[in-house]
This record gives structure tokens, C-alpha cells and sequence, in this order.
């Protein structure tokens, strides 16, 4: 009988195994993860279960009784040491399991802080799995001091929680303004301003220098400008990186990642890729998307290409950010973009809608579903809007959809 073996079992491995299942695939499935619980969704982590809105339970995706009653072996609490492409077999231990193909759904490492400034302290946390988050929760209390290191999404939404929870807040970003790598002036002012209204120090254009601890836990931050902040605990939120470790060591071919073809397959025609740690071919570039729809497309479509689908993964980017009472929505990639259009309407709710040219290409909405919506409507479909109609508050969006 045939065995596809999952690796990794974040929300694109469950989502893979799922998709096997209900396509009809009657073999072997496993899905090994290097956590000790049931696959679960991520973005609440650093948002309602930190806060003490969610149980744990809500996280997970699937419960336990899915995956036995889909006959899946789930190999929970287990790293996988290394993998044999010529051999097709999974090394764990003195274990070797044998597959006829594997999928990766690996995700992706946060960056961390060098030691060698202060990274290894007690109290300094990243926000990426729920051991991240169940480790910095005590911390999170009301008159608590934080640092928090980088101003993209993560550290944001990070800033956000800790300000609702009565933390004091600074926020320093080594670029001259947050959000640069990710989006256009206009967005950086909007969320500077909503964190700076909600009593967040953010500093701009200054970096960490070092942290500074007694008795191996954090007690001090100094900063690129030499000021010194006092702190109980730093949250690091410079990055991610793909965690392609185990398939660079099988000798698949590397690029931002695993490197796959349009339909998720390696360099290996036995071993597959989905999700965040995969890098694949989008509008004439490679790319590689860090998204939960990203990872439950992706994912899906490489499940149906294993059994035989051939279909080309056609990318829909889209992300999203809750932070205090402000849900962004962005449809698209603004990579390229030369100008902006702003629409402003009532009562904090404004859209930023990126275009090369006279095309659009992305869009930042904020409280603005209709405008989110429509925008990505547009982009998946190639169209532009006009731009009189864009900026004009009053003017209906709905025609756009139909020029």
C-alpha cells in the first residue's frame, strides 16, 4: 500500500493530509510534527490566546478523533533527524520510516537575538509557536516594562497586546519607519499613530545595541542612540526564515527556501513542498508567501498533485492584522508600486490602494471590508480600478467590478 509521509504539522501539513483524505487517497498517511499538541492555528497565539480569550482547545484545527477516524498516524513530540531522498526514508532516532512520497511542510524559524548581546537572557521572547507564547504570557501583566524589537507585523500586533494587558511599551525599529519592508509610508503613519494613541513609545530609525541582565534575566536594554531603557521582559520580532534545514541536508536545491515548481514539487520528484518554507514560481519571479491562506491553498493543491492532478498553483495573496480595535486586510503584493490612492472614510476607516502605473496591484484596508474586498476581487481577476473613483469616498466600488 502506498505512504505519503507529512513533515511538519502546522496548518499547511493538516491541511495536506486533510485534503489527501477527502480527495480520496485510501493508503498510509503520517503527519510527524516536532510539537507535543494537535496541529493548531497560529494567528490567535499572539493576539486572543495571549490575552486569555481562548482556551487551547479552540486552537486546534482538527480534533483528535479526526485524524483516527481518517486512519492518519499522527507522530506528535518527534524531530525528524534527517531524511534519505535516494532511499525515500525518514530517519528519527534508530527509527526509519519508509514513504513512497513526502510532502514538507516544514514553516519557517523566527530570528533570534546573537547571544553575544544579551539574546539568551531570560525574559527575551520571540512570538511563533505555543511554547513562544506560553512562556512570555506570565510576563504580560499590568505595569510589566517591554521592549519590543522590530516594527514589522509581529511586533505590532505584539505592542498592541501588551498595551491592552497595561504593559509600558517601547517599540524601537532599526529602518526610519515601521512596516517599511512591507508597506507604503501611508500604512506606517496610519499604525504609528494608533500605537502612539494607545500610550506606545516607538522609536524610529534606532536599533538594539545590547541587553543587559542580573542573574541571567533581563533587566536593561541599550539602545543604537545610547539611551538605556529598563525592562522585564523584550519581545524579538525581526523575521522569519524558512525552515529548510532538513531538505538542504537531503540535497534538494534551495532558493528563499525549498525550492518547487508551479505544482509543489522539489527537486525531487518524490518530495513535495507547501506552506511557508516553500519558495515557488509567481508572475515571472519566485517567491515565497508567509500566510495561513498561502499554507491551506498551497498545501491543498500539492496534496492533489500527488495523486496524479497536475495543477498549477496560482498564488491569490492575501494577509491580514488585528491590532487594538483596527482589522487590517491586504489583498496583493505591493512589490513595485510607484504610487498610492488613499480613500478615506468615516471614523478611522481609510484604504491604501497600491499601483504600477495605472494598474493596481494591492491594497492596505483598514475597518474597510468592502474596499478589501473589492480591490481583491480586481487583482485576482487583472483588472485596475480608477483611480477618481478610488479617492472619491462617495463614489460606489461595485461598478469597478464590473468594467
Amino acid at each position: 500500500m502506498t505512504h505519503i509521509a507529512v513533515i511538519g504539522a502546522g496548518q499547511a501539513g493538516a491541511s495536506l493530509v486533510a485534503k489527501l483524505r477527502k480527495s480520496g487517497f485510501d493508503g498510509d498517511i503520517t503527519l510527524i510534527g516536532a510539537e507535543d499538541v494537535l496541529p493548531y492555528q497560529r494567528p490567535p497565539l499572539s493576539k486572543a490566546y495571549l490575552l486569555g480569550e481562548m482556551e487551547l482547545e479552540r486552537l486546534f484545527l482538527r480534533p483528535q478523533s479526526f485524524y483516527a477516524e481518517n486512519n492518519i498516524t499522527l507522530r506528535l513530540g518527534t524531530k525528524v533527524d534527517s531524511i534519505d531522498a535516494d532511499a525515500k526514508t525518514i530517519h528519527i532516532g534508530d527509527e526509519a520510516i519508509s514513504y513512497d512520497q513526502l510532502a514538507l511542510t516544514t514553516g519557517s524559524h523566527p530570528r533570534r537575538l546573537p547571544a553575544s548581546i544579551g539574546g539568551d537572557l531570560d525574559g527575551v521572547h520571540v512570538v511563533r509557536d505555543l511554547g513562544d507564547v506560553n512562556a512570555m504570557a506570565p510576563s504580560v501583566s499590568e505595569g510589566a516594562r517591554t521592549l519590543i524589537v522590530g516594527g514589522g507585523y509581529i511586533g505590532l500586533e505584539a505592542a498592541a497586546v501588551c498595551a491592552k494587558r497595561g504593559v509600558s511599551v517601547t517599540l524601537v525599529e532599526m529602518a526610519d519607519r515601521i512596516l517599511q519592508r512591507v508597506a507604503a509610508p501611508e500604512t506606517s503613519d496610519y499604525f504609528r499613530t494608533l500605537h502612539r494613541s494607545h500610550g506606545v513609545d516607538i522609536r524610529e530609525g534606532v536599533g538594539l545595541n545590547h541587553l543587559e541582565g542580573e542573574d541571567g534575566k533581563v533587566t536593561r536594554a541599550v539602545l543604537s542612540d545610547g539611551s538605556m531603557i529598563e525592562v522585564d521582559f523584550v519581545v524579538v520580532g525581526v523575521g522569519i526564515a524558512p525552515a529548510s534545514e532538513l531538505a538542504d541536508a537531503a540535497g534538494l536545491e534551495i532558493e528563499n527556501g525549498i525550492r518547487t515548481d508551479a505544482h509543489g514539487r522539489t527537486s525531487n520528484a518524490s518530495i513535495w513542498a507547501a506552506g511557508d518554507c516553500a519558495s515557488f514560481p509567481f508572475n515571472g519571479q519566485r517567491i515565497r508567501l508567509e500566510s495561513v491562506p498561502n499554507a491551506i491553498d498551497q498545501a491543498e493543491v500539492v496534496a492533489e498533485n500527488m495523486l496524479g492532478a497536475q495543477k498549477t498553483y496560482v498564488a491569490t495573496p492575501w494577509f491580514w492584522s488585528d491590532q487594538y480595535d483596527v482589522k487590517l486586510q491586504i489583498a496583493g503584493l505591493n512589490s513595485g508600486y510607484d504610487n498610492v490612492v488613499t480613500r478615506q472614510g468615516a471614523e478611522g476607516i481609510v484604504s491604501f490602494w497600491y499601483y504600477t502605473g495605472d494598474q493596481l496591484v494591492a491594497v492596505d484596508a483598514m475597518n474597510d471590508p468592502r474596499a478589501y474586498m473589492v480591490a481583491k476581487r480586481l487583482i485576482e481577476a487583472g483588472k485596475t480600478a480608477d483611480k477618481t473613483v478610488v479617492a472619491n469616498p462617495d463614489a460606489d466600488l461595485k461598478p469597478l467590478l464590473k468594467a
